[in-house]
């Protein structure tokens, strides 16, 4: 940043200076300096704005933050976004769902959004949690509600050494165990005292949480991605949306081969609004997309795998530069790691978190580290056509039915494969969509 805004300052000073030479300023003259004066002022502005633009386009990370009803809504004259969703939420059959709430790991926010002595309040799984990192730099997660008199720790709260401290009273909650360790005015601290500390960890520059409705410790391990580790690919931006459906209708869409061909076959540049996309004006630029899924052996039984080849054609011929292999490695209910390879471009890779908010409110993020030394523009082009591609998924999903038993053809048989696979993550006591439809607005 400091290079691009040096070069800025330059520019301007230079611009400037030629001017008043060209004029034939000399110092001593009020007049003349007045007048460069108003010249000189709104170059240097301009200049300093040109930097700060080009800084952000080839040097920050790109981040697109959308609300629940930003995306994937058709809005009426006279009617708000919100509005719009409410009412498509309203109208819109469920089906016969799924449970809820799968066993598996989950995000809950990224490492540098979350620093040493910070407490965040997050929503996850339907609970109300406390995310904090201590003054070690540990991160833990806590139920949010303290015991005694039900004060909101995330809220107030305050980091104390490895602990929680409640706003109301000060009792101190340990992040490892969730146990009270202190009491302020009592010299006794209860054995019971205690809110549920959440199973953690933190890798590949997240913090992730697990559940399992038995309370089973987790049953494997999130794959640490040495690259990241290593710094050797590096953090270049994240996209996040809210999806109005059941969890595992966006996993399936490794599985359902077909929708590529058709929903993701227009250029992205003809956008996400799916009643434009379709334009014969954009036929000129095609996405063709050779796919196959199929679950992992044991003992990655949790795992499964996608393989995407990746084309481009410009009046039906291969445009070969963007060709690129996508492998894309979805571990659990919720996660899936989506490689990039390209002979030019670099390798990179998006983590794509499915995180349930609450039964039928999904918040997915795309997060993008990249080899470090390829250019920011890169990754962020990258990341910027998963969005316009995951978009038009989002309009989908958000008006969609789920059907328990579709109407399927051959060509379809790896979506009851992939139900097969997804439904180890249920179990008995996985909890079923319970709550009144009223209670659904945003």
């Amino acid at each position: 940043m400091r290079g691009v805004w040096t070069a800025g300052v330059l520019a301007a000073c230079s611009v400037t200076a030629g001017l008043l030479f060209l004029q034939g300023w000399q110092p001593g003259s009020p007049e003349r300096l007045c007048c460069w004066g108003l010249v000189a002022g709104p170059c240097l502005a301009l200049a300093l704005l040109a930097a700060r633009w080009l800084h952000a386009l080839l040097c920050a990370p790109l981040e697109v933050l959308c609300g629940p009803d930003d995306v994937g809504y058709i809005v009426e004259a006279g009617r708000t976004r919100a509005q719009a969703a409410n009412e498509a939420r309203r109208r819109r059959k469920t089906g016969d769902l799924p449970p809820v709430y799968p066993n598996g790991w989950y995000r809950v926010t990224d490492s540098h959004l979350l620093a040493k002595g910070e407490v965040k309040s997050v929503t996850v799984l339907g609970e109300q949690l406390a995310a904090f990192r201590d003054e070690n730099g540990q991160s833990h997660i806590l139920d949010a509600y303290c015991p005694h008199l039900g004060a909101n720790l995330s809220i107030g709260g305050r980091v104390v050494g490895n602990c929680l401290e409640c706003p109301f009273h000060g009792w101190k909650f340990r992040g490892e165990d969730g146990k009270c360790i202190h009491i302020p005015y009592t010299e006794k601290v209860p054995e019971f005292a205690r809110v549920k500390s959440w199973p953690s960890c933190e890798l590949n520059g997240m913090i992730y949480m697990w559940f399992h409705c038995d309370g089973v410790d987790p049953l494997w391990t999130i794959p640490e991605l040495e690259e990241i580790t290593l710094k050797e690919w590096t953090y270049r931006g994240r996209t996040e949306h809210f999806v109005n459906a059941h969890i595992e209708e966006i996993p399936e869409n490794a599985a359902d081969v077909a929708h590529l061909g058709h929903l993701h076959r227009p250029v992205i540049l003809s956008g996400t609004d799916l009643r434009f996309t379709f334009n014969k004006f954009w036929q000129i630029l095609q996405h063709h997309w050779k796919v196959s899924w199929s679950p992992e052996p044991e003992p990655n039984s949790h795992c499964s795998l996608m393989l995407v080849e990746h084309t481009l054609t410009l009046f039906g011929k291969p445009f070969t530069l963007l060709d690129v292999d996508v492998k894309a490695r979805q571990i659990g209910p919720g996660l899936v790691h989506l490689f990039f390879d390209h002979k030019l471009f670099g390798r990179g890779v998006i983590l794509h978190c499915v995180t349930p908010v609450e039964p039928l409110l999904q918040c997915v993020s795309h997060t993008i580290f990249y080899q470090a030394n390829i250019p920011t523009v890169v990754p962020k082009f990258i990341l910027q056509a998963e969005r316009i591609q995951f978009e038009r998924d989002v309009m989908v999903w958000n008006n969609k039915k789920y059907i328990s038993k579709p109407l399927l053809v051959k060509e379809d048989s790896a979506i009851q494969r992939h139900r097969r696979w997804y439904s180890q993550f249920y179990s008995e006591n996985s909890p079923k969509l319970t709550f009144q439809r009223d209670g659904l607005d945003w």
